[in-house]
């Protein structure tokens, strides 16, 4: 039996989705404004976003920012799924805390998380600069990797593991040729999201960039400060724009994917009938 819904449940839906995005919508539309103030709209130009390629310190802003976000997405993808196979496949003393531990990183607010790496890096009296962002980048991304590869495993078939084991294959065959399929798209959503949250980070990266190592969100934010131009729209609708996609990407990776137990598996699994004598 279905339930409709009522009309004033769809409408406050509608507006709270309207008041969540109003902001970004009139940041969009704004970004193609042929005024230099954002106030009124006096026609449709692309200007601003050709202007974007003359601006120095975006570009360098930018380089910084894919080198950063590809280096710990690198690595905090193979730490953070070699973290989640080592805690659904192994059973050893003190399991639960390194789990509630691997949480931590998520709950705690950024500042926390900004000036303890600072004291850190000035403790080891490490030189700030891209070195030390890439190190934050990857300490708070290896949570999120890990969290996302580990529901991957939790719906992941072990009997095809233990087949392939039985038929003759040693563990490291069957894990590239078995475990790293099925594990894929839960690794390949876990880099994206990694690296959208590299590429938007602004709170922690201030904390231990150094002078010259400004990413992309440090730039915009130090361009605001001085002055509000329709730039600061275009190319904050590009920084938007990119992060969605990678976001919805990632979201349509840890869906469910069909189990590799197609047709072949299921005739395979099959009892065998012989006619003959």
């Amino acid at each position: 039996m279905s339930h409709r819904v009522p009309r004033w449940v769809v409408g406050l839906a509608g507006a709270v989705y309207f008041f969540l995005h109003a902001p970004v919508i009139a940041l969009v539309v704004f970004s193609f404004n042929s005024s230099r103030f954002s106030v009124t709209w006096s026609g449709f130009t692309l200007e601003w976003y050709r202007r974007l390629l003359q601006r120095e310190d975006i570009l360098r802003g930018l380089r910084a920012s894919l080198i950063v976000g590809a280096t710990s997405t690198l690595i905090s993808t193979l730490l953070g799924t070699l973290l989640a196979l080592a805690l659904a496949r192994h059973r050893f003393r003190g399991r639960r805390a390194v789990e509630s531990l691997l949480y931590l990183p998520l709950v705690t607010p950024e500042i926390i998380v900004g000036i303890s790496l600072l004291i850190l890096f000035a403790l080891l009296r490490v030189p700030l600069g891209l070195t030390t962002i890439t190190i934050a980048h990857v300490a708070f991304n290896i949570s999120f990797v890990a969290v996302v590869v580990g529901a991957r495993l939790q719906g992941m078939d072990r009997h095809l593991e233990e087949a392939a084991l039985i038929l003759g294959a040693d563990e490291v065959t069957a894990f590239r040729k078995v475990t790293v399929p099925q594990l894929w798209p839960g690794i390949l959503a876990g880099a994206l999201l990694a690296f959208t949250m590299s590429f938007d980070d602004y709170l922690i990266t201030s904390f231990v960039s150094g002078t010259g190592s400004s990413t992309l969100p440090i730039v915009v934010y130090g361009m605001v400060r001085r002055n509000i131009e329709p730039s600061i729209n275009a190319i904050s609708t590009i920084i938007l724009v990119v992060t969605s996609l990678l976001i919805f990407l990632a979201d349509r990776l840890r869906q469910d994917h069909p189990r590799m137990t197609g047709p072949r598996s299921e005739r395979s699994a099959r009892p065998s009938t012989a006619t003959g004598t």
